[in-house]
């Protein structure tokens, strides 16, 4: 795989260009902001009720709805949720928007699965930093960057590539490192992702652990220290050294431990379940359900977001970080 830098990408080519950020959430305030000090011109577009219009404004930016600014701009960047996409470009964007102009994505989802159907004198592009938005600003204001991936679905212009590029190095990620994919390689890793590994498998195995030790008479401050804070631990391990260098840095009783448990934990069924799951993400049915839970008002993720508040290793968390907190 080819990583491109800074060097290989031109400036220019976004700086010339009139920017509108929709949404001003996690991702969509550290890109504009990221972008404007790279010296790109930007307007945020939000809902005229948005309560994020008068952070935006504070921040310095001009605000404009999202027909507004579909008109005013040659480069729209759709950070709105992924399921309200299909409706932002139907009714905001595609009547609107001049020819030859772009837009790009963070995530391949809605184009990778047919949301959107884009114009096609409009470049469609990728963009996607690999971390959340504050991590994005702090590492661009400490002269580094988020590594990001990029990739073109449709090339109108013939110049789409060095855009994306262009857009990647205004965010600071030409500073580390940025990496090509395709639309469906990114969304379909980032889905699969999501359920079977870090947001779905991980905090219900940390419950699962929890719950068992508490079942078994353990304190839940215990339980709570040996199956959720030393997360963090082996996450840092991880990130700094690699599976096999963590290792390396921890106890052989903690190695031997992971010899004999792991592979009892993530057993044959467990990997032909993730292979499940890829496979739903790949033929759409996940995206069908998300789609039809957002149209039905969210009732499943607000059950789930019921249950994991009232699951009781929150009100343990809440009396250990209070202990933890430094005045």
């Amino acid at each position: 795989m080819d990583i491109l830098f800074d060097k290989d990408a031109d400036l220019d080519l976004v700086r010339r260009r009139r920017v509108a950020v929709i949404g001003y959430g996690n991702q969509g305030r550290a890109q504009a902001l990221n972008l404007r000090d790279s010296g790109v011109d930007v307007i945020v577009a939000l809902p005229e009720t948005s309560a994020r219009r008068g952070q935006a404004g504070n921040d310095g930016f001009a605000t404009a709805t999202t027909a507004e600014a579909a008109q005013r701009a040659d480069l729209l960047v759709l950070l709105a949720a992924d399921e309200d996409h299909a409706r932002i470009y139907s009714e905001e964007i595609e009547s609107r928007l001049c020819n030859g102009s772009a837009i790009v994505f963070a995530h391949g989802l809605s184009v990778r699965f047919d949301l959107i159907r884009p114009r096609p004198d409009l470049d469609i592009l990728l963009v996607a930093p690999k971390g959340p938005g504050t991590a994005l600003r702090s590492e661009y204001e400490a002269g580094s960057g988020l590594v990001a991936l990029f990739a073109v679905a449709q090339d109108a212009s013939g110049n789409a590539r060095d855009l994306a590029l262009s857009y990647a190095a205004a965010l600071g990620s030409g500073r580390v490192g940025i990496l090509p994919t395709t639309f469906a390689e990114e969304s379909e890793a980032d889905l699969f992702n999501e359920q079977a590994v870090l947001w779905g498998a991980i905090p219900e195995l940390i419950h699962a652990g929890f719950e068992t030790l508490v079942e078994a008479g353990f304190s839940p401050e215990i339980a709570y220290f040996e199956c959720l804070t030393e997360v963090k631990l082996i996450a840092d391990l991880i990130y700094a050294r690699g599976i096999a260098g963590m290792r390396e840095a921890i106890s052989s009783t903690a190695e031997f431990g992971a010899v004999e448990g792991g592979t009892r934990i993530v057993t044959p069924e467990t990997r032909a379940e993730m292979r499940k799951i890829l496979a739903e993400v790949r033929s759409g049915a996940f995206v069908e359900k998300l789609i039809a839970d957002a149209g039905t008002g969210y009732p499943r993720l607000k059950a789930s977001r019921g249950e994991a508040a009232a699951h009781p290793i929150e009100a343990v968390g809440q009396r250990l970080r209070r202990l933890t907190a430094r005045p």
